[in-house]
């Protein structure tokens, strides 16, 4: 299993968006510079262990999260909570349901 560069920087940008962050503040948290840091977010840099360890802590995530993609345990709990309330809903409710989600994800 090799590690997808491309994907971490896309995380890393997702997450850094998702908080309403510009790399440069980022960058001021880290203690790198903004060209590192759009070169990491592009997949074209690699982040040393300790840089990883210093984003993980500006951006809010664990390192996991940053590298495989992978959810909290408390997070898959509430995955698990609203897929068991959809669970008996009319097709129609569905439909309705899968609109707000995606209009939810859409405003990040």
């Amino acid at each position: 299993m090799g590690l997808d560069y491309r994907q971490l920087g896309q995380r890393i940008a997702a997450r850094r968006k998702a908080l309403g962050l510009r790399q440069a503040q980022v960058c001021e948290r880290c203690d790198i510079n903004n060209n590192y840091l759009s070169n990491i977010e592009r997949g074209k840099s690699i982040p040393s262990l300790e840089v990883l360890m210093r984003v993980c802590e500006a951006l809010e995530v664990t390192p996991d999260y940053l590298l495989l993609g992978t959810r909290r345990k408390e997070d898959w709990e509430q995955v698990q909570l609203v897929a068991e309330r959809l669970q008996g809903m009319s097709r129609e409710q569905l439909e309705l349901a899968d609109s707000f989600l995606c209009w939810l994800q859409e405003r990040g």
